[in-house]
């Protein structure tokens, strides 16, 4: 989860990625993760976590059936698709393994897909991207990704998405605020003229603060970011 990768000091392109959209200023209600820990595992996410719990599924199970849509800024080998506003969009319905599913959302800027697998795993995601909100008060739709597990996958999910929250954890909601001070153009974007090469190219600086009620419970933590 690109959240994790954060706060661990991991950041990487797939982080990169989710904030090259902002530009600075507080945006609140971000990533938002809602647990709860039953005889089963429910898990509903904002529209920021649909990459995060496609990857993280594709390790729980070796094949999956796939129904969804993907959107990339490249075009992807051996799939068709159509460009649409500057992304390629692609239509996928079948059938793939755990590998290949995670190459697939690792690769893709916004992967929309159900993925379903005899393992105990289901996952629903919307197929309409979101409108960017505004910096405050943003609606978050808190159901924009629903994921239903077996109990067994609990430590996985705890490792993922509770990170640094109590182990004993049954109910938790999670929100997160970036609050981004500096939009940072690397040195080899100095005498770019593209617009849009800067603005997927620099770095934003700021901090994230993970807000999480656990079990009644409210934890705030903080970490600053160059992403």
């Amino acid at each position: 989860m690109f959240i994790k990768k954060i706060f661990q000091g991991k950041s990487d392109e797939t982080v990169h990625r989710q904030f090259v959209r902002f530009s600075k200023g507080q945006f609140d209600r971000r990533a938002v993760i809602n647990v709860r820990r039953n005889s089963a595992i429910k898990i509903t996410t904002s529209f920021e976590l649909a990459n995060d719990l496609v990857i993280f599924i594709s390790s729980l199970a070796k094949w999956f059936k796939v129904q969804g849509i993907l959107f990339n800024k490249e075009e992807i080998p051996n799939l068709k698709g159509k460009k649409k506003k500057g992304l390629f969009v692609y239509d996928i319905a079948k059938e793939i393994s755990g590998e290949e599913l995670k190459n697939l959302a690792s690769k893709s800027y916004h992967a929309l897909l159900d993925c379903v697998s005899d393992m105990g795993i289901d996952l629903k995601i919307k197929k309409r991207l979101p409108k960017p909100g505004k910096k405050s008060k943003a609606k978050a739709d808190e159901k924009f990704c629903q994921l239903n597990l077996d109990i067994k996958y609990w430590p996985q999910v705890q490792n993922e998405f509770l990170f640094d929250l109590p182990p004993e954890t049954k109910k938790a909601h999670i929100e997160h605020s970036y609050i981004i001070k500096e939009i940072r153009i690397p040195k080899e974007l100095e005498k770019e003229k593209d617009f849009e090469k800067i603005r997927l190219g620099a770095k934003r600086v700021g901090k994230i603060i993970r807000k999480a009620v656990v079990d009644k419970k409210e934890i705030i933590k903080e970490k600053e970011f160059a992403v």
